[in-house]
């Protein structure tokens, strides 16, 4: 927690700075850079809502999968198609990213604006190099319980 004392307008300029926040299954994966955004005790935005209710999605959906599947995500309104969730980030205060790759293995990010979000969750069989499947939506919970995602 920060105990600097603001004026009025460092803590307007502080809260309209966008947060960037994600997880990858790959640690070495990293987010853009974001070290010119600094965190506030703003609210919610649409953004990190929905961010943080997909998690729940995803980790309750991957809870029903065997180790023969790992979770993938189809989207509607458009050609888009199905990629395996690698990654999934939010950047206030209304766009949600996603990480992955197609079924055909090429590298695969989708920036969508949250009043367009429109997800359907599948199981794909897990890469076969891979010995136990990746399951992302348990890594980005743990993520919410362990980090501070506002800066």
């Amino acid at each position: 927690m920060d105990n600097d004392i603001k004026t009025s307008a460092e803590a307007l300029e502080a809260a309209a700075i966008p947060h960037l926040h994600e997880v990858h299954t790959d640690p070495e994966q990293t987010a853009p850079d974001a070290s010119a955004i600094k965190g506030s005790d703003c609210p919610k935005s649409p953004s990190r809502w929905a961010y943080e209710r997909l998690i729940l999605y995803i980790q309750n959906f991957e809870k029903t999968l065997d180790n023969e599947h790992e979770v993938a995500m189809g989207f509607a309104g458009g050609e888009t198609g199905v990629i395996r969730i690698e990654g999934m980030g939010y950047f206030d205060p209304d766009i949600i990213t996603f990480y992955g790759s197609d079924p055909t293995g090429a590298k695969t990010q989708l920036v969508q604006h949250v009043s367009q979000l429109s997800v359907m969750l599948r199981a794909l069989p897990k890469q076969m190099e891979t010995e136990e499947p990746n399951r992302i939506g348990f890594r980005l919970a743990a993520d919410l319980d362990n980090a501070d995602v506002t800066s």
